[in-house]
């Protein structure tokens, strides 16, 4: 019985590694028919941001709706006075926002319906193609605070302008890049890189220099004047 067991074991494993080295001679064939290989390449570039952003709140709070408005208008004199200095022209003034704050009821804690005073916002935003400038600003104009005006400023955007330019570039160094590595892995086999059959374009990745992160979305830095730029393109070869 024992030796039955083992015997049909082994007609078993037979049958298993047969049918394996079909599939196998199969996937093979297929390959070699169409003669083709995938590679995929990539390319990337330093730039320098050319044009900065940055957005700019200037904040008051008076007893009265009228004090706040005015006392706004002079400040926002002083700040446009600052940034003319500083060899800004692109100031855009947006639309202001004023709202109450209602007292609290010491004894309850709760809001009451008597006004304490009026917070009045007037943003600001400026664009220069000067982006050190820019980054300067951002870090200088809470100084106003010495004149009496509260400035507070967002994290500043900075762009590349020629950035679709250097996408065409790059996919045509990263289609390259393919076709290096196509040959490097024909060449044992004797064969060559024939023309171009398919080329599929992945995201762009816009990055921090030093950063390694990718998204299958792509990533469009921001925050930085130095950025990577990165493209990736999967081509498929004939071979010859």
């Amino acid at each position: 019985m024992l030796e039955r067991i083992e015997k049909l074991q082994v007609i078993s494993l037979g049958l298993l590694i047969g049918l394996a080295l079909v599939v196998s001679t199969k996937m093979v064939s297929s390959s070699i028919s169409k003669n083709e290989i995938s590679v995929t390449g990539s390319a990337y570039e330093i730039v320098k941001s050319d044009k900065g952003t940055l957005n700019i709140d200037i904040e008051v709070k008076r007893a009265t709706r009228q004090e706040a408005y005015k006392t706004a208008q002079e400040h926002l004199k002083i700040v446009e006075k600052y940034l003319k200095d500083k060899k800004i022209d692109k100031i855009e003034i947006k639309t202001p926002n004023v709202y109450p704050s209602y007292k609290n009821d010491p004894r309850t804690g709760y809001a009451t319906n008597t006004v304490e005073y009026y917070n009045y916002s007037q943003s600001l935003s400026i664009s220069s193609d000067n982006v050190e400038l820019i980054k300067d600003i951002s870090t200088d104009i809470a100084s106003l605070v010495n004149q009496g005006v509260v400035v507070n400023s967002g994290i500043p955007s900075y762009d590349y302008s020629k950035i679709s330019d250097l996408k065409v570039t790059l996919l045509e160094k990263a289609s390259q890049d393919a076709r290096n590595r196509a040959a490097s892995m024909l060449k044992p086999s004797h064969n060559r890189v024939g023309k171009i059959s398919a080329v599929r374009m992945g995201v762009y990745q816009i990055t921090p220099i030093d950063s390694t992160n990718v998204s299958d979305y792509g990533i469009n830095d921001t925050s930085t004047i130095d950025k990577k730029v990165t493209a990736v393109a999967n081509v498929t070869f004939r071979i010859k």
